[in-house]
């Protein structure tokens, strides 16, 4: 049989195996054309390696398909529901005894890449930070920005800090992560002074009946909600003109990333995070990695991009 006359074979399988899904497990136009899609490409790269029976198909050449897509860029993410669409065709000609043995059962796609959390520079920060605004408001949403940054918290770690929590003298606080896990974090000078200028106002200006032990209140006196301080860094992103959209875990990824980069403890990071797992913690070593190569591109003579050539580019 020649690649041609498998080629004309399995694009009728093909049609086959779509024919089935369309009506059997009644998919949608939408996933019935992917699946469409990654199979036509799949028999073409048979049809490029001369397979002259469906049978002749084995790991290998699935594999040689996976690294060929890879090579093109595909993202991983693509890659695995391509390689899946081609495991389910074959698992389709078992079950229509065409073949005795799946080919691409035991590939596996390259892993999906996990994505670099966002931060802001340490300049960037100091300028988010840098609010003059005396109002109650802009003193209490100071005091959350610097909390979040000197002590990496999380956004449910704030909402649930009570004044119990909290030594100023000591320059501590203890807070209960994922897992109901408490760990006890230290706190920056600037930290502790907006908190301590907070304090003030909040006893005086938002504090409405007694008992409520929330370190930060709304205007009504009850405890702040999470989707209220999430609005709050954006406003004040704005209003300090950052390009970012800043939100909670942003502040958190920052401290993290400028502590790693400061001193290099990992260790030290994952106990600061409340990471059960170091390799969670790990994904700040590739931001500490890129502040370390921008640094070296923009100053090494034999990395520098001369203007010449980025004119070329």
């Amino acid at each position: 049989m020649s690649s041609a006359a498998t080629t004309q074979l399995a694009r009728q399988e093909t049609d086959n195996y779509l024919h089935k899904l369309k009506y059997e497990r009644q998919l949608s136009k939408h996933t019935l054309d992917s699946y469409a899609r990654d199979i036509s490409r799949f028999i073409d790269h048979l049809n490029s390696n001369s397979i002259e029976d469906l049978a002749e198909v084995n790991e290998a050449l699935v594999q040689s398909y996976v690294a060929l897509r890879h090579r093109q860029q595909i993202s991983a993410k693509s890659i695995q529901r391509e390689l899946s669409s081609i495991r389910s065709f074959f698992n389709y000609l078992i079950s229509e005894q065409i073949l005795t043995v799946n080919p691409a059962q035991a590939i596996r796609a390259p892993k999906t890449g996990r994505k670099l959390p966002k931060t802001l520079d340490v300049d960037q920060i100091q300028h988010y930070l840098a609010i003059t605004d005396t109002s109650p408001i802009a003193i209490r949403d100071k005091a959350i920005l610097e909390l979040f940054y000197s002590s990496g918290l999380r956004l449910a770690e704030l909402v649930s800090l009570n004044l119990e929590h909290m030594d100023l003298h000591q320059g501590i606080l203890t807070v209960t992560g994922k897992g109901d896990k408490t760990r006890v974090l230290p706190m920056g000078k600037e930290a502790i002074r907006a908190i301590k200028q907070w304090l003030e106002v909040r006893t005086n200006e938002f504090v409405k009946t007694s008992g409520e032990n929330a370190v930060f209140l709304s205007s009504k006196g009850s405890r702040l909600a999470a989707r209220s301080i999430q609005q709050r860094l954006r406003y004040w992103a704005q209003k300090q003109s950052l390009p970012n959209h800043v939100h909670p875990h942003m502040l958190r990824h920052s401290f993290a990333s400028h502590i790693l980069e400061s001193s290099g403890d990992l260790r030290a990071v994952q106990e600061l995070l409340g990471h059960s797992d170091i390799s969670t913690t790990q994904i700040y070593t590739h931001l500490d990695f890129q502040h370390l190569a921008k640094v070296y591109d923009e100053a090494h003579p034999r990395a520098r991009t001369t203007k010449k050539e980025k004119n070329k580019t």
